[in-house]
């Protein structure tokens, strides 16, 4: 279920000023998704508690809250989201049809807490035709859902080990801790990619075969691949995997 919560995080932009970006921000439902971002964080927290010692458990809260800082993940993944989209309009349109709206509110709901708490034990198996299944193929190559994925899931999985090297300076050398970095990022989009036909089916299972193609077509298009590349550079940026939370002061 983190899987499904993860890929379709990569949907968010970062709010800039009040111009075309920060329609196309608002539209595409981050505020939203941030939020529910936030619940997943809080989640993935208390899961430490009972396997830390106290003080290692509040370094890493402290660490998380600083990092996923609304204002500073934004200040961070606003340079690279106007740098990679020099035109927001074609998105923007897109996410404004009632198509884009449909998507959105499927998104919204797939990411909401009870939502995710329903389905904690993995999604149900989704049945589809052939030319859906076809469809859905075309539609997980356009969006970089592994990508996106595995770096939110490093960034959350990351601060506890931040936490630890504060504790005990030196536990892990940089060459080595880019190592494993490294290795855990394929790791983690091979485990999504095994599931993510699935997973799409899924979350877009109120769309129409027709609606899931126009879909497909938009993320397949220049101007979709433009917006989802400048999506993953905000993701990338804003998270900061691989570096130190005392970095990022």
């Amino acid at each position: 279920m983190r899987r499904l919560f993860f890929l379709l995080l990569m949907i968010c932009t970062t709010p800039v000023l009040a111009d075309t970006h920060d329609q196309l921000y608002k539209v595409a439902g981050w505020p939203e998704q941030r939020a529910h971002f936030t619940d997943a964080l809080d989640a993935a927290q208390q899961r430490y508690r009972s396997s830390l010692p106290p003080a290692v458990f509040q370094a890493l809260v402290n660490n998380s809250n600083q990092r996923f800082e609304p204002t500073a993940v934004d200040r961070r993944a606003e340079a690279q989201l106007r740098a990679n989209l020099s035109d927001p309009k074609p998105a923007l349109a897109f996410f404004q049809s009632p198509l884009g709206r449909k998507i959105v509110a499927a998104e919204l709901l797939a990411t909401r807490r009870d939502q995710l708490a329903k389905n904690a034990k993995g999604l149900p198996k989704i049945e589809a035709s052939d030319s859906r299944l076809l469809i859905i193929g075309h539609l997980a190559q356009a969006l970089p859902a592994r990508e996106a994925g595995a770096e939110v899931s490093l960034a959350i999985a990351g601060v506890a080990a931040d936490s630890l090297s504060q504790m005990i300076p030196g536990l892990l050398g940089g060459s080595q801790a880019q190592g494993l970095l490294d290795g855990q990022r394929q790791r983690l989009m091979q485990q999504i990619e095994a599931d993510l036909n699935n997973t799409l089916l899924y979350v877009y299972r109120g769309l129409s075969d027709a609606e899931l193609d126009a879909f497909a077509s938009f993320a397949e298009s220049p101007e979709g691949k433009a917006y989802y590349a400048a999506a993953l550079a905000a993701i990338r940026a804003g998270l900061a995997v691989g570096q130190s939370t005392s970095d990022l002061q």
